[in-house]
C-alpha cells in the first residue's frame, strides 16, 4: 500500500487544528483509493511550553483526485457560531466536485454544502460567513451558500479581486477592479498614463446586488499596483460613507488610505509581498503584519507605522518580547491566587459572621420566651467570647421576666401596601398605660435558611374609638394633653399613681418592613417581638424603668394567599380597623392648620365630599378616604375643626405629587380670607421638655396672686429649671413638687389682700399668656399621638 498526504494549519479558538488528507491506494488489482481527513486538536501547555494533543477525528472519502483546497473560519448563518471549514475538490467524470466540511466537538464532520464545475479552483476561491463560498471566473463573479442552493453569478465584471468582507449596514463586499473606458479614446493617452485610467477600482454589495456608487475605498491609479488590502474601518456618518485601509502594492511599499486618499506610506525590507494582517498585542495595541512569498515577515505599529520587526534579523527582540510575556503571565497568575485566598478569606469571614447572627438571634427568642439557651464553645472559630462567665445570682439577674402573651396582648395582624409589609399589634388597656418608648422587630423561623431581624420602622398609630366620637362634640376647645394638665390641676391623681387619661382613643403599634425578602420562600413564620420600657411605682414614687422584650405572637407569611390579595388593604368596602392602621403607618403624615377671620370653615367638608369625594370611614368617622380615579384614590384625610374659625387638617398620602395637587386643589377652593400654616412637629423629647417648662411657669403663676411673687418666680424659678433640667427627671419632679406645696403654704397668707384694678388686670394678662402658651405646645404634643 502506498500513501501520499497533504497537510494544512488552522487556528481556532487559541488552538491549532492540523488538518492531514492521507491517500492510500491498495496494492491489489482493484485501482480504487481511499481518501482519509484526519483531524488533531493542538493545546498548546504553558508547564512544558509544548503543544499537547486533546483530541482527534476523521473523516473518509473514495475516489482519485482529492485535494484540500482552503481551511479557514466562519459562522454559521443558523446558529451565529464560528465553526472551522474545509474545503476540498474531488475530479469525477465530467467535471469538478467540491465539498465544505466543517467541524463539530473537534472530532467529526459534517457536509455544509457541496456543488459541481466544469472548471477547476485556484487559490484566490473565499468562504465567508454563512457559510458562502465566493470565487472569479473568466472576469465573472460567482457564489453558493446553504441559502441559495445553488451556484449564483453577480451581474457586475471583476478583473480581480482585492478584498471580500463584511461592512456593517452594507452586509458582504466585494472590493476590486474592473477595466474602464476611456474618455476620448486610448489613442489621445499616453501609454503610462493609459495604465492608470484604464483601471477602476469600485465595491459590489452581495445581499443588495449593487455597486456602492458613494464609497471612495482606494484611487483609481492604485487599482493595478494594490496586491492585497486590509479595511480598518468603513461606516457610513453625516450620509457620507468614512474608511480607512491598510494595503500592500507591488512596489513592496505600505499605503494607509483614508477616504479613498493615500497618508502615509511605508517601505518594505522584503519583495513579493503576499498577504496582510493585523494582530492584537499589549492590550488594545494592533500590529500591521505583512508576509512574503520569501517566508520573511514584517510587522509594523497601526499607531504610527514604526518599530518594523523581521522575523530574521530581528529574532532577538522576539525572544526578549516572548520572555516578558512569560513573566508577565506568571505575576497575573500570582496576583490571581492572591485574589482568590483573598475571596476565600471573606467567604469564611461572611459564613462565621452569619452564624454569630443566627445563634444571637436564637439567643435572643429564647430569653423572651423564658428558656435556658446553651453558648456554643468559641474556641473551635477562634473566637473571644463578649459574655461574662460569671453565676447568676438574685442581685446580678438582669434577664428579662417572662410575661404570658394573653395577659397583654389584644389582637396581632398584618397587611400588605404594595412592597411594604406593615405588622400590628394591639395592647390590653391596663398594659398598654405602663408602657413607653414601644417598638417592635421581626424575627424569622429558626426553619429557615437564615434566621436573622428584619430592619423595621416602627411607628405608633392612635385612633379614637367610635362610640365616644359619635357623641363628641363639632369641635374640642382643649387638645388631650391640656385635658390631662387640667384634670391633674383639679385633683384628680390616684395615691401617688401616675394620672391615666380615660380611655377615648386606640393606640395601635405598627412595623413597616420591605416584603421582598420574605417573597424567597413559598411560606415563612415570623414571630413579632415588643420592645419598651415599663413604668415602675414604689410608695407612689416612681422608680427606675425596667426594660422589655415580649412575644408578640407569630404571623405566617404564605406566597400563594399574598399574591391573591388576601391580606391587601381595602378600606372602601371593609372600613376595619385592620386596614386603617396599616394604610397610616406606610402613608406620609402632614398636618396644616386652617384659620379663617370672616367666615366659618363649614366649606372644607363640602371640599372633601364634592371636590375629593371622599367617603366616611364607617368605624372611624373622623377618617374620610378619597375615592377619585387616578393617584388620589386611597389618599387619608382627616379634619379636626377645633373652632368654627379655626380646625386642623391632616393628610395621609403615599407620595409627595399626591400632597402637592391636594394642596393646590384645596387653596384655590379656600376664600382668600382663609390662612394655611404648615405644622411641623418637632421630637418628642423637646415638646416634653418645653411643655414641662410652659406648665410650670403657668402653675407658679397662678400659685402667687400679686406681681411682685410673680417677678420672684419669674426670675427665680424658671432659671432653677433650666439648671435642673438635664439633671435626673425623677429627682426634679420630686423637687418642685416639695416646692409647690410649700408656695401654696405661702400663698394662703396673701388671700384676703387687696390689689388694684390695674394691678389685677396685668396679673390676669401674665396668666392668659402663659396659659396660651402652654395651649400651643400641648396642640402640637397632640400631633404626635
Amino acid at each position: 500500500m502506498t500513501t501520499d498526504q497533504q497537510e494544512q494549519l488552522l487556528s481556532y479558538n487559541g488552538d491549532v487544528l492540523i488538518f492531514q488528507l492521507i491517500k492510500e491506494k491498495s496494492s491489489q488489482a482493484s485501482s480504487s483509493k481511499i481518501n482519509k481527513l484526519h483531524v488533531r486538536q493542538m493545546t498548546f501547555d504553558t508547564g512544558t511550553k509544548l503543544f499537547v494533543e486533546t483530541s482527534t477525528g476523521s473523516f473518509s472519502m473514495s475516489g482519485e483526485g482529492v485535494e484540500i483546497i482552503k481551511s479557514c473560519c466562519a459562522s454559521c448563518f443558523r446558529t451565529g457560531i464560528l465553526r472551522p471549514y474545509i474545503l476540498l475538490k474531488k475530479r469525477k467524470k465530467g467535471g469538478i466536485k467540491y465539498i465544505l466540511l466543517f467541524l463539530y466537538n473537534f472530532n467529526k464532520f459534517e457536509v455544509a454544502l457541496h456543488f459541481k464545475l466544469d472548471y477547476e479552483l485556484k487559490e484566490s476561491v473565499k468562504v465567508l460567513d454563512g457559510p458562502t463560498v465566493l470565487w472569479s471566473y473568466s472576469k465573472q463573479l460567482f457564489y453558493i451558500s446553504p441559502q441559495t442552493g445553488t451556484v449564483l453569478c453577480a451581474p457586475v465584471q471583476f478583473s480581480s479581486i482585492k478584498w471580500v468582507g463584511n461592512i456593517k449596514g452594507e452586509g458582504t463586499v466585494v472590493l476590486g477592479t474592473r477595466s474602464s473606458s476611456l474618455p476620448g479614446g486610448r489613442h489621445s493617452i499616453a501609454k503610462s498614463d493609459a495604465l492608470i485610467w484604464g483601471t477602476e477600482c469600485f465595491a459590489y454589495a452581495l445581499e443588495k446586488q449593487q455597486v456602492l456608487t458613494g464609497a471612495a475605498f482606494l484611487p483609481h491609479a492604485y487599482g493595478s499596483i494594490v496586491s492585497c488590502l486590509h479595511i480598518w474601518k468603513a461606516e457610513t456618518l453625516k450620509n457620507k460613507f468614512r474608511t480607512l485601509i491598510v494595503a500592500v502594492t507591488c512596489k513592496n511599499q505600505l499605503i494607509f488610505f483614508q477616504d479613498g486618499l493615500p497618508k502615509d506610506v511605508q517601505q518594505l525590507p522584503f519583495e513579493k509581498p503576499c498577504s496582510i494582517q493585523m494582530a492584537v498585542v499589549e492590550g488594545d495595541s494592533q500590529l500591521v503584519v505583512v508576509t512574503f512569498a520569501s517566508g520573511d515577515i514584517c510587522a509594523v505599529w497601526k499607531h504610527n507605522f514604526q518599530s518594523n520587526i523581521n522575523a530574521k534579523e530581528d529574532s532577538s527582540s522576539v525572544k526578549d518580547l516572548q520572555q516578558n510575556c512569560f513573566l508577565t503571565i506568571k505575576a497575573l497568575e500570582t496576583r490571581l491566587q492572591a485574589g482568590f485566598a483573598s475571596v476565600q478569606e471573606l467567604q469564611r469571614h461572611l459564613h462565621l459572621k452569619r452564624k454569630v447572627l443566627i445563634e444571637s438571634c436564637n439567643a435572643l427568642i429564647n430569653m423572651v420566651e423564658d428558656r435556658k439557651h446553651i453558648l456554643p464553645s468559641t474556641a473551635k472559630e477562634g473566637l473571644v467570647s463578649l459574655w461574662d462567665e460569671t453565676e447568676k445570682t438574685p442581685e446580678n439577674d438582669t434577664s428579662t421576666p417572662s410575661v404570658p402573651q394573653e395577659e397583654f396582648v389584644e389582637k396581632v395582624w398584618f397587611r400588605v401596601a404594595e412592597d411594604n409589609l406593615v405588622v400590628a399589634v394591639k395592647l390590653m388597656e391596663a398594659f398598654n398605660l405602663q408602657l413607653g418608648d414601644v417598638s417592635l422587630s421581626l424575627i424569622m423561623h429558626q426553619k429557615c435558611p437564615s434566621v436573622s431581624p428584619m430592619r423595621c420602622q416602627s411607628n405608633v398609630v392612635t385612633l379614637k374609638k367610635a362610640i365616644l366620637a359619635e357623641h363628641a362634640s363639632c369641635w374640642q376647645l382643649e387638645p388631650s394633653p391640656k385635658r390631662v394638665k387640667l384634670d391633674c390641676r383639679n385633683g384628680n391623681e390616684y395615691n401617688g399613681r401616675p394620672f391615666q387619661m380615660k380611655a377615648d382613643r386606640t393606640k395601635v403599634f405598627t412595623a413597616v418592613t420591605q416584603l421582598s425578602p420574605f417573597l424567597a420562600w413559598h411560606q415563612v413564620h415570623c414571630k413579632v417581638l415588643l420592645h419598651a420600657k415599663k413604668k415602675n411605682y414604689k410608695d407612689g414614687n416612681p422608680q427606675e424603668n425596667q426594660r422589655l422584650s415580649l412575644i408578640c405572637g407569630n404571623i405566617l407569611l404564605n406566597l400563594v394567599e399574598i399574591s391573591s390579595g388576601k391580606y391587601s388593604i381595602n378600606l372602601k368596602e371593609t372600613g376595619s380597623m385592620q386596614d386603617l392602621v396599616a394604610l397610616c403607618a406606610v402613608s406620609h403624615k402632614q398636618s396644616f392648620q386652617i384659620t379663617s377671620t370672616d367666615c366659618t370653615l363649614n366649606p372644607i367638608n363640602t371640599w372633601l365630599q364634592e371636590q375629593m369625594e371622599c367617603i366616611p370611614i364607617k368605624k372611624f368617622p373622623e377618617y374620610v378616604t378619597c375615592g377619585k380615579f387616578g393617584n388620589l384614590n386611597g389618599t387619608l384625610f382627616r379634619w379636626n375643626e377645633r373652632t368654627p374659625l379655626d380646625g386642623i387638617l391632616t393628610v395621609f398620602c403615599r407620595h409627595p405629587a399626591v400632597l402637592f395637587y391636594c394642596l393646590h386643589n384645596f387653596i384655590e377652593f379656600l376664600p382668600p380670607t382663609c390662612k394655611i400654616k404648615h405644622l411641623r412637629p418637632g421630637s418628642k423629647k423637646g415638646l416634653a421638655k418645653q411643655l414641662a417648662l410652659t406648665l410650670v411657669k403657668e402653675v407658679a403663676t397662678l400659685q402667687h396672686p400679686f406681681p411682685s411673687t410673680l417677678d420672684f418666680t419669674e426670675n427665680h424659678m424658671s432659671p432653677n429649671y433650666e439648671e435642673n433640667k438635664g439633671a435626673n427627671s425623677i429627682m426634679t419632679l420630686q423637687h418642685f413638687k416639695d416646692a409647690f406645696r410649700k408656695e401654696q403654704e405661702q400663698s394662703m397668707l396673701y388671700i384676703n389682700q387687696r390689689v388694684s384694678g390695674a394691678t389685677y388686670r396685668g396679673f390676669i394678662l401674665k396668666v392668659f399668656e402663659s396659659q396660651l402658651k402652654s395651649d400651643m405646645i400641648s396642640c402640637q404634643c397632640s400631633l404626635l399621638i
